[in-house]
């Protein structure tokens, strides 16, 4: 099947979202569909090629980073200690295999978090479990667990933020092998 903005709903779904207002769900895609894009098509060709050379053997891919992201991850030093992390991570690959290391950073949007059920049990209460700030939130309370589709405004405004901070430190000279 062709790729397509919308090709993800003809895709079967091990952990659907079922939100209870389709009114808000379908203003939110609205609204997501009129934002800027978080990162740019000379962006992604780059990497592309990056990645390219990588399956190549001329550069080493190196991914890392959190498997769920919380809002609150959303500060500096959070965001300067996983850049940190990346980074010392590839002087010891470059080091070790005398090439040019590609850093993929898993940050800046994995807010969301699959689940084993789609429900969680707490003294005879069962509510829908926590599946990421991207979702609904992880107090248990029926109000927090509650599908919110506006939560996915509040991880495009997160995910931006945490981008905007990654490539100021990066053109700022953060990532500079020269001046570790």
């Amino acid at each position: 099947m062709p790729w397509s903005a919308d090709s993800w709903k003809e895709k079967k779904h091990a952990q659907d979202v079922s939100y209870d207002d389709p009114a808000a769900l379908a203003a939110t895609v609205d609204k997501l569909r009129q934002l800027p894009p978080l990162v740019t098509s000379w962006e992604v060709l780059r990497l592309k090629e990056l990645v390219a050379e990588a399956q190549a053997g001329k550069r080493f891919l190196l991914q890392g980073g959190d498997c769920a992201e919380t809002f609150a991850d959303c500060r500096p030093d959070v965001i300067t200690n996983k850049l940190k992390i990346l980074l010392q991570m590839s002087l010891v690959l470059i080091h070790s295999s005398k090439k040019p290391v590609v850093r993929v950073g898993r940050l800046a949007g994995q807010y969301a978090k699959p689940r084993s059920s789609p429900t969680e049990t707490k003294d005879g209460v069962t509510l829908p479990s926590f599946y990421g700030d991207i979702v609904n939130r992880p107090e248990f309370t029926a109000e927090a667990r509650r599908f919110d589709p506006r939560a996915m405004l509040d991880a495009y405004g997160h995910a931006a933020m945490t981008l905007n901070f990654v490539r100021s430190l990066s053109h700022g000279g953060f990532a500079d092998m020269h001046h570790p």
